[in-house]
């Protein structure tokens, strides 16, 4: 395949574009969220001790900062087609707004971030159980909900049922391509959320996952799903800036939650979801240490595996400091990121 200049510089510029509205924008919501009192809740000690004693300086600090990833790339997408719309050529080259590559990812993001943000201001307002937000299982039966959303999209409107399983082959599963879609969203966007704990952890480790599919996608000729990521990539670079410790805002369920479902819906457009076990490897190890540690309490009486779940609390109750973790997982997720990229170049030879 050929690609003229265009296709190779377009990506690189929308994510210029996005980092620079994102960075302009985010102390603009940073203000907003101190002046209306829209700052993080820590567990207390009576209900999370380790969590308590590790956290309980971050009380106060901004959160929902999720707004100003999806909402910067909301506010591209969206003004991009309208200018196609109003002025024609060459606005609808840029534009990257397609029925069969983004409009989907993008609904469900957006699907996702609400939720999310009501998640937030729950856990802002302290309205729920421990401490205020959605209880677990109605966190879960909202990641179900936009996967069943997406399932019958993907099944009945881009009429998808293959499965690509790498150095394997691609095989037709029909309607259990439905529950594979469901079990891939659900898992990944909870565990996006679970490692959401540090400052700059989620934000780093979605990075290279992002830039790992947006690179996969473009090789797959799904050039206005790559431009989607590229865009994601840039406002997420932009929103890191202010993120990184001492952070001076927190992405929130907003973020966690919406990126963590475009992240497995474009695993699933590229026709690469097996490949995010390895780009994703960082939420796959922080999502099983929580799960091994519930397993280990329940069938143990009581005996932890770990001495605070997920892992990275962990690693910071043995000493490891915020940022020592925070940077070890950024290396490892680009290394996974980068050969999950290689092996996906290979498979598509």
């Amino acid at each position: 395949m050929i690609y003229d200049p265009f296709m190779i510089a377009w990506p690189l510029v929308i994510a210029a574009l996005t980092f620079f509205l994102s960075a302009l924008f985010t102390p603009v919501l940073i203000r907003i969220l101190r002046k209306f009192k829209m700052g993080k809740t820590i567990r207390d000690a009576s209900v999370a001790p380790v969590m308590a004693a590790m956290h309980g300086k971050k009380a106060g600090t901004p959160t929902m900062g999720g707004i100003v990833i999806w909402g910067t790339v909301l506010v591209v997408v969206l003004g991009l087609a309208s200018l196609c719309g109003l002025f024609g050529e060459p606005w609808c080259r840029a534009s990257f707004l397609s029925r069969g590559q983004t409009w989907l990812p993008i609904g469900l993001m957006i699907g996702a971030a609400l939720i999310g943000l009501l998640d937030d201001y729950l856990n802002i307002r302290r309205v729920g159980p421990k401490g205020g937000g959605l209880r677990e299982r109605h966190r879960l039966l909202s990641y179900g909900l936009i996967a069943v959303v997406g399932a019958w999209w993907f099944y009945t409107k881009l009429q998808w049922d293959q499965l690509h399983i790498p150095f394997v082959g691609t095989y037709e599963i029909g309607f259990w391509y439905v529950l594979f879609f469901i079990l891939v969203i659900i898992a990944i966007s909870h565990s996006v959320n679970v490692t959401d704990g540090l400052d700059g952890l989620a934000g780093g480790t979605l990075l290279s996952a992002f830039i790992a599919y947006a690179i996969i996608a473009w090789s797959q000729g799904r050039f206005d799903l790559a431009v989607l990521c590229a865009a994601i990539v840039g406002a997420l670079i932009g929103f890191l800036w202010f993120n990184v410790n001492p952070a001076d805002i927190f992405m929130g369920d907003t973020g966690a939650m919406s990126l963590g479902t475009v992240l497995g819906v474009v695993a699933l457009m590229t026709n690469q979801p097996l490949l995010l076990i390895l780009i994703g490897l960082p939420f796959v190890i922080e999502s099983l240490s929580v799960i091994f540690q519930v397993t280990s309490k329940k069938l143990r009486n009581g005996k932890k595996l770990l001495k605070s779940a997920p892992l990275h609390h962990h690693l910071e109750a043995i000493g490891w400091s915020e940022p020592r973790i925070v940077m070890r997982f950024w290396l490892m997720s680009f290394v996974l990121a980068g050969v999950g990229v290689v092996l996906a170049l290979i498979d598509a030879v």
